[in-house]
């Protein structure tokens, strides 16, 4: 058991219960990004005794950190928006220069990839001021919320292994967010059990189809990937905040960010 992948899970679950923050760019930081696809599309083959041990721990430090954690974050969210909406700026922003280098940016990046890159940016940019589905509290199921449970979970999940889309966000916007949300609070076994197997279905396809893309178009989906990043950033973007506390605060929280980012990079660096 690679028991070390308990705190890589705990800030992979701290992360996706923001929306806007993508687990898979803390995989991406934390240098396991290619081991957690190969160990996720491995655990339903034979040799998934192999891979067990690196995805159980991990999985253990995200279910604990998202049930220990969400009424912590949704209070954070609540009285101190700006300021951890900045720390999360702040750890994004502080990846850039990681992925890049890892991307090989100044050496593979060709014209037509920053093109795309700069189309995606801006397309991810945009569901910023996508209106959500207006949401709709689920406490109790039919088979109707049932379904829209099950398929939202399988979204929010390719989107989390994704690094710079964040699972939450896409929950954000089907109208589901406050659901999970209150569902992981409160305990709600069922609700959590449909969403739960929803998410467990989207890993295991959307890593299979990520891993074939890494191996056969790299370069390309390194672009796909810094384009996805660089536009979170607008999709987290909180505003200029207020004079004042608000304002240093937020100050803090992005030169935080910054720091636990470079922190983090070296951490992956060393496992790269």
């Amino acid at each position: 058991m690679e028991w070390r992948n308990l705190y890589r899970g705990f800030l992979m679950g701290i992360s996706d219960l923001v929306p806007g923050v993508s687990g898979g760019t803390i995989a991406f930081i934390l240098g396991i990004y290619d081991q957690l696809l190969i160990s996720i599309s491995g655990l339903f083959s034979k040799d998934w005794k192999k891979h067990i041990g690196f995805i159980l721990p991990l999985g253990i430090g995200m279910g604990a950190t998202i049930i220990l954690f969400s009424k912590v974050i949704s209070y954070l969210l609540k009285h101190y928006h700006e300021p951890t909406q900045y720390f999360f700026l702040g750890l994004i922003i502080g990846v850039i220069p990681f992925v890049s280098k890892q991307a090989g940016l100044r050496k593979n990046f060709k014209l037509h990839h920053m093109i795309l890159m700069i189309l995606i940016a801006a397309a991810l940019a945009s569901a910023a001021f996508i209106k959500p589905v207006e949401p709709v509290l689920i406490s109790q199921l039919s088979m109707k919320s049932a379904v829209i449970l099950f398929f939202s979970g399988w979204a929010g999940s390719m989107a989390m292994l994704l690094p710079g889309v964040s699972g939450s966000f896409v929950l954000l916007l089907i109208g589901v967010y406050s659901t999970v949300i209150t569902a992981i609070s409160d305990f709600n076994i069922p609700v959590l059990l449909v969403t739960g197997c929803g998410i467990v279905v989207g890993f295991i396809v959307s890593s299979k189809l990520i891993r074939f893309l890494l191996g056969h178009y790299r370069t390309g989906m390194f672009t796909v990937i810094m384009g996805l990043i660089i536009g979170s950033i607008f999709v987290i973007f909180p505003g200029i905040p207020e004079s004042g506390t608000p304002y240093v605060m937020s100050i803090i929280a992005i030169i935080t960010g910054l720091i636990v980012a470079n922190i983090l990079n070296g951490v992956g660096e060393k496992k790269a």
